[in-house]
């Protein structure tokens, strides 16, 4: 942990009296944790420097945090912090390279370097676990509250489908530990979290009734864009279901491939063993060892990437 630049993110933070920190597209708990626990953080820390966040819409996630007006204008002379997101294109709000500084904290693979600083932990569970870490190595100077504990609490939840994923640490769960010393209410946090409406809940189970398993346990499910019409859903709302295929018995690794609006699929992709984000990686995608995204084309690429999953699968179970 000594060897991240947490003391250089300090002091570049130090400099400027203007901080506006961003985070990625469709965001997810982690997303909006790690974007509105560092802002609340450095509220609390620098009550006289102007600390905003930004982004696109949040979705049904509006119970954790929602963004800040934020002008042009407030972007001379400020320092910007993109908070989980490990490359430029998907970063919400292009204005992030207005900045006069840019610091990029992250626990993706750090694949596109951008920033002036790059604060990377791709052995971190969640880019909010992090951000408390940052926190620890410079409590002397820095103070957190209740609201930036829960929001970071949340963020590690999430990217850590409530601890049960292979990213769950011993420094993970002492982590969370820590956070639950402050005075907010977890299970009301995780109760949030695991509300889905009825819309995703019909589309469960159309998910559990069309997956279609091979003998290797490599699965996959289309979602037509006619279905989410069907069912009155957006794309960024079946980010929900995504882990609903790893419940089925014999299911090693999986593909949600959503069908867009142009007629493209959105993939995502994720694994109980095998190594997949540099299958994610060869179309146009990216992201953690057993948790990616990537897009294809058409069915006929959708096909190349659930072959290439299979290929892993026969790998790993040979081991």
């Amino acid at each position: 942990m000594s060897l991240l630049p947490y003391k250089e993110v300090l002091e570049m933070i130090k400099e400027y009296n203007t901080v506006i920190v961003h985070r990625h597209m469709r965001p997810d708990p982690d997303a909006l944790g790690s974007q509105g626990g560092l802002v609340e953080l450095l509220k609390e820390s620098f009550p006289k420097k102007r600390i905003f966040k930004t982004g696109g819409p949040v979705g049904d996630l509006d119970f954790l945090t929602t963004m800040d007006e934020v002008s042009d204008n407030d972007y001379k002379e400020a320092l910007v912090i993109v908070t989980d997101t490990a490359n430029t294109p998907r970063i919400s709000d292009e204005r992030y390279s207005n900045g006069s500084k840019l610091i990029k904290i992250d626990h993706h693979p750090n694949d596109d370097v951008y920033g002036d600083i790059q604060l990377v932990n791709s052995d971190a569970s969640s880019c909010s676990e992090i951000i408390v870490d940052f926190y620890i190595a410079n409590q002397e100077e820095l103070v957190l509250t209740k609201e930036a504990a829960r929001l970071l609490y949340a963020g590690i939840v999430g990217d850590t489908g409530r601890f049960l994923y292979p990213s769950t640490t011993s420094h993970t769960m002492r982590i969370a530990a820590k956070l639950m010393e402050y005075d907010f209410i977890p299970n009301e946090v995780n109760n949030q979290m695991n509300v889905i409406s009825q819309k995703v809940a019909k589309l469960t189970g159309y998910i559990l009734q069309n997956l279609i398993v091979s003998e290797n346990g490599v699965a996959k499910v289309l979602i037509a864009k006619d279905l989410l019409k069907k069912f009155d859903l957006t794309d960024t709302e079946t980010s929900s279901i995504v882990s609903i295929p790893g419940t089925v018995e014999g299911v090693l690794t999986w593909g949600i491939f959503v069908e867009q609006p142009e007629g493209h699929f959105r993939c995502r992709l994720r694994s109980k063993g095998p190594i997949i984000n540099e299958v994610a990686k060869r179309h146009h995608g990216g992201g953690h060892p057993m948790a990616s995204g990537a897009n294809a084309k058409n069915e006929e690429e959708i096909n190349v990437i659930i072959d290439e999953l299979s290929a892993l699968a026969d790998e790993w179970l040979d081991k």
